[in-house]
């Protein structure tokens, strides 16, 4: 044993390009379909909660995920099963979905406890509905058309337009008017009910009125009405990537639906802007360290392959594979786990799903060279 180690250090000493060359190579290593698998399963086995049926907040299976993000990793499961119509996919679409039941009132909208926000509602009325798409059981159509209703009859301001955030009703956000305008996209191409495309239509106008930079393409967080100024509103421009995503989002469905090449246009700008102002040099996608904010790279993820595809815009793949190849190839080897910050080897300790969740979710909707 000990000669083939001295056999081996010798080696390396006379061609120390050997060692170098692996290395390189294992970094430069492009995924593949299978770990597009693999990368969904190991982050179900590290996070989710089988007896709750929905993901924990964390790697040690503490807490519950926020409500939300719940949606968000369902939509993940539900791209896993339409990459792959594998039948344990399917059957984790009807477990989420049970879970979800569960845990908030049967999808009790007018539940204030469990449901504090109307964006929180907006998510999972969105995925409720794709679920209907992808499997057409009437319940999941139930509940997301009689959640919209209730979003809608509640959240919608008839006298200045657009969606309010929250039951106060004391601002509104770019995270519930763009996924207003894509659960009501999402439920139109479902029932081809036209009241649907004209509330899309509806909020998309006022949204891009009051949050859309049309000139560089970057979307403003909230707005707020200035209380000495009447219908003056202070807008926050901050720019968030889930933001950016459901505005590409809301557009392309919309251009999908009416072939008015306005909203491809705009998806378009949103897109650039993300890979040219808010990517870091290497065109790696941002992320941020607040709480949830590491899911922002996954809904970015669900939105953009709309744009690649129904779009017809495959200049963005490579880039989007990139991404993937970089997260990827920095995962945690022993979890198969991967991290938000693409660049930086994933941590070994305990991790938040949210912060794990961006490059399965790409994985899911991008697919290898």
């Amino acid at each position: 044993m000990k000669n083939r180690f001295s056999i081996i250090a010798f080696l390396l000493l006379l061609f120390p390009n050997i060692a170098i060359h692996a290395i390189t190579e294992d970094k430069n290593k492009l995924y593949t379909d299978k770990e597009a698998t693999l990368a969904i399963d190991a982050f179900h086995k590290t996070f989710y909660n089988p007896e709750m049926k929905l993901y924990a907040i964390s790697s040690d299976m503490k807490g519950r995920a926020a409500i939300w993000v719940q949606a968000i990793y369902w939509d993940m499961i539900m791209n896993a099963y339409k990459r792959t119509q594998a039948p344990k996919y399917r059957q984790l679409i009807e477990d989420i979905y049970q879970g979800g039941y569960e845990q908030y009132d049967k999808y009790n909208w007018n539940n204030k406890v469990e449901w504090f926000i109307y964006d929180d509602m907006m998510w999972w009325i969105i995925s409720l509905a794709r679920a209907y798409e992808i499997t057409h059981e009437p319940k999941y159509l139930a509940h997301a058309s009689s959640g919209f209703y209730h979003v809608w009859k509640e959240s919608y301001d008839p006298e200045r337009g657009g969606m309010w955030w929250n039951f106060k009703h004391d601002g509104k956000m770019s995270c519930i008017n763009y996924p207003t305008a894509i659960g009501a996209m999402t439920l139109y191409n479902v029932t081809k009910d036209p009241d649907y495309l004209e509330k899309a239509k509806n909020i998309y106008a006022w949204s891009r009125n009051v949050f859309f930079d049309k000139k560089d393409g970057r979307i403003a967080d909230s707005m707020h009405y200035h209380f000495q100024r009447q219908n003056g509103m202070d807008i926050d421009w901050t720019t968030q990537l889930y933001n950016q995503a459901t505005c590409i989002g809301s557009a392309i469905m919309l251009y999908k639906a009416t072939k008015e090449k306005q909203y491809l246009e705009d998806a378009i700008l949103a897109t650039n802007y993300v890979r040219n102002s808010m990517c870091d040099a290497n065109g790696l996608l941002p992320f941020k360290n607040g709480i949830e904010q590491g899911i922002y790279g996954a809904i970015f993820a669900q939105y953009i392959t709309m744009l690649i595809k129904d779009g017809n815009q495959p200049q963005y793949t490579d880039w989007l594979r990139m991404n993937i190849d970089t997260a990827w190839n920095n995962r945690d080897m022993s979890r198969n786990i991967t991290f938000k910050d693409a660049s930086q080897a994933c941590p070994k300790g305990i991790m938040e799903s949210y912060d794990a969740s961006c490059c399965p979710a790409l994985m899911q909707v991008i697919s290898p060279r």
